[in-house]
């Protein structure tokens, strides 16, 4: 407790770190202000009672911040940029010309990161026609009806609140006291605990007491383990060599290199609910439809993905094969190897080159399996609990936790290397 209360003393007294702060609070006042400002024409309780019925939406509310179960003027919230920083990420592995602007340094990531925000625009627009189009299908009356110029309004509306959210996600990150798109996602999720609580409450049976002592087991062991293996780390032992140059003597140092267990974060969690999420919505869009072999078709993908059986081997297989793909995307073994060479590195017992490249992809692909192993596996367990249950928001929560708990994790990691640069200046 002592610690925590001289950190925040520390924290205060740096001008500059607690206007950022402070900054970054104002910015995600502003974002749960804009998340209230309803559009109009939509009855939000039938709205709310359609998200709570299915699970799948109840996933995509989660990572809007919350923002889609009021169809406020946010309802798309990050998603689309998502979305699009997803596609480019993927077309940097296969594109020539995105890999070499990869390793341009800032400049080219910058240029990517326009490109990515170019194409959010058209995929925020794409994104609430469909959420549109789904709501209006809806066997309950959510939204009425609309002329052909409400209907572009409130799609251009939907876009606008996109790339509203993104611009203060960027004015977030540039304070580097975290990533702002996270910690976007992490406030809806928290300013919609205590509506959670008091359905809990409300909704109480004793019988059910047991179910909600495994919840809160099952919140607890997230925490922790999620903890452990974000700050677990894989330490490759590097000597460099000594160099004479003049009259000086450079190098001998005995070092090391870290490599996470973790190294993706919960970014897996995000590329594989976004892939197992598509096939259901775009089948919602043809249950409607005139023939009724498309509509048995549609149909039978909604109730195939709505399968919690189904769902949670596909959620498992995808968030451990992305956990071994955006690693392989962020970390790049031979890269390290050439820059280590260049510097008079190496690893001791590993010839420097291609040799300490392959070493290094070696040790790394057996350290990641444990850290793709404890993300899937975290990443189904509610839904196993929820089968053992019967309780619907376990699906939910176990996910929420685990964003909640990864972004404050990388916050307190920026704020606490603000505090060391701050300190070493002085």
């Amino acid at each position: 407790m002592n610690r925590i209360l001289s950190t925040i003393i520390r924290i205060w007294r740096l001008k500059d770190l607690r206007r950022s702060i402070l900054y970054v609070v104002a910015m995600l006042f502003i974002f749960r202000l804009a998340a209230h400002i309803p559009i109009p024409g939509v009855n939000t309780e039938n709205l709310q009672a359609f998200f709570r019925s299915n699970a799948i939406l109840g996933l995509l509310n989660v990572f809007s911040g919350g923002t889609m179960e009021s169809f406020s003027v946010v309802a798309l919230g990050v998603a689309p940029y998502i979305t699009s920083s997803i596609i480019f990420q993927l077309l940097a592995m296969v594109v020539p010309q995105l890999e070499a602007l990869q390793k341009e340094g800032e400049a080219g990531r910058q240029k990517i990161n326009q490109w990515t925000r170019y194409a959010a625009v058209p995929l925020a627009a794409l994104q609430g026609f469909g959420l549109i189009t789904l709501l209006r299908q809806s066997p309950i009356q959510i939204i009425g009806i609309l002329t052909p110029q409400a209907y572009i309004i409130t799609i251009l509306t939907l876009t606008a609140g996109t790339m509203f959210l993104m611009w203060i996600g960027e004015l977030i990150t540039e304070r580097k006291v975290g990533n702002g798109i996270s910690l976007l996602i992490f406030a809806g999720i928290i300013a919609g605990l205590p509506t959670a609580a008091q359905q809990v409450l409300v909704s109480f049976d004793p019988t059910q007491a047991l179910n909600f002592a495994l919840f809160a087991a099952l919140s607890l062991t997230t925490v922790v383990g999620v903890v452990l293996i974000t700050q677990a780390q894989r330490n490759i032992p590097v000597s460099y060599a000594r160099r004479v140059r003049g009259m000086k003597m450079y190098g001998g140092v005995d070092t090391h290199l870290p490599l996470k267990v973790n190294m993706a974060g919960v970014i897996p969690i995000i590329f594989a609910i976004s892939i197992v999420l598509f096939p259901p919505m775009i089948a919602q869009f043809f249950l409607q439809a005139s023939n009724l072999t498309v509509v048995r078709l549609a149909q039978w993908v909604v109730n195939f993905f709505q399968n919690n059986l189904v769902y949670g081997i596909l959620y498992f297989i995808l968030v451990f094969i992305f956990t071994y793909f955006y690693t392989a995307v962020v970390f790049h073994p031979g890269q390290i190897a050439e820059n280590l060479q260049k510097q008079g590195g190496f690893v001791p017992g590993i010839r420097p080159g291609k040799p300490t490249a392959a070493y290094l992809q070696y040790v790394t692909s057996r350290v990641i399996l444990v850290g793709a192993l404890f993300l899937a596996v975290i990443a189904v367990l509610p839904l196993a609990m929820q089968r053992l249950t019967g309780l619907q928001a376990l699906a939910i929560g176990g996910t929420s936790v685990l964003i909640v708990v990864s972004v404050v994790i990388e916050t307190l990691t920026q704020i606490e290397a603000q505090l060391t640069m701050h300190e070493y200046e002085t």
